[in-house]
C-alpha cells in the first residue's frame, strides 16, 4: 500500500470514529434533555443516566458483541434508587417488586437462552441479554416491558433486512445481530414513553 492512499485510509479511519464518537455524544445528550423534560426531577434525571449507560452497552455491543457486567450492574442500581424514589411512603414494596420484575424477566430470558441452544444446538443470545432483561425488569412496569422486547426485535429485524438488501444476499439462520445494540436503546424509550403515557 502507498503512503498517500495509507494517509488516506488512515485519516478517513479517524474521521469516523470522531463522527461516531460525537453521535454518541449528542445521543447522550438530547436523552439526558428528553428525560429531564420530561420528569423535571431528580426521577428525571435517573432516567436520564439510565439513557447515558443504555447507550453505552448499545455501543459496547455494537462493537465487540458483549455487554459489560459494570455498566449492568451500574443501571441495575440506578433503577433500584429510582424504584425506591417512585413512592416514598412504600418504598420496600417498591423496591421487591423491582427486584421480582427483574429476576422473572432475566428467568424468562434464559429459558429462552437455554430452549433455543437446546433445539438449535447453538447459541442464540448471550447471558449478558439475560442480565440486560434484569435491567428492563427492574425499570419497567409490566405494560412498558413486552413494548420494550417488541421496540428491540422489530429495529433488530428491520436492520437486518436492510443489510440483506442493501448486500444482496440471502437470508441465512445463522446471522449474528448484537440485541443489546436494540433492546438497550428500547429500555430507556419504554421508561419515557412509560412516563408520558
Amino acid at each position: 500500500m502507498s503512503a498517500p492512499w495509507s494517509n488516506f485510509v488512515s485519516r478517513t479511519r479517524t474521521t469516523l470514529r470522531m463522527s461516531e464518537e460525537l453521535t454518541v455524544v449528542a445521543a447522550c445528550a438530547a436523552s439526558i434533555a428528553a428525560s429531564l423534560i420530561v420528569l423535571p426531577n431528580a426521577q428525571g434525571a435517573m432516567g436520564g443516566g439510565l439513557a447515558v449507560l443504555m447507550i453505552m452497552i448499545a455501543v459496547v455491543d455494537a462493537r465487540h458483541f458483549i455487554i459489560p457486567d459494570e455498566l449492568t450492574i451500574a443501571a441495575l442500581a440506578v433503577g433500584f434508587l429510582h424504584a425506591a424514589m417512585l413512592d416514598s411512603g412504600a418504598f420496600i414494596e417498591m423496591l421487591v417488586t423491582a427486584a421480582m420484575r427483574g429476576a422473572l424477566l432475566a428467568v424468562a430470558f434464559f429459558v429462552l437462552l437455554i430452549g433455543y441452544r437446546h433445539f438449535r444446538g447453538r447459541e442464540g443470545m448471550g447471558l449478558g441479554d439475560v442480565k440486560l432483561a434484569g435491567v428492563a425488569g427492574v425499570w419497567l412496569d409490566w405494560r412498558m416491558i413486552p413494548i420494550a422486547i417488541e421496540m428491540a426485535a422489530l429495529a433488530a429485524l428491520a436492520v437486518y433486512a436492510v443489510r440483506i438488501f442493501q448486500k444482496r444476499r440471502t437470508f441465512r439462520a445463522t446471522s449474528r445481530l448484537p440485541f443489546g445494540l436494540f433492546f438497550a436503546p428500547a429500555i430507556w424509550l419504554a421508561w419515557l414513553f412509560g412516563v408520558v403515557f
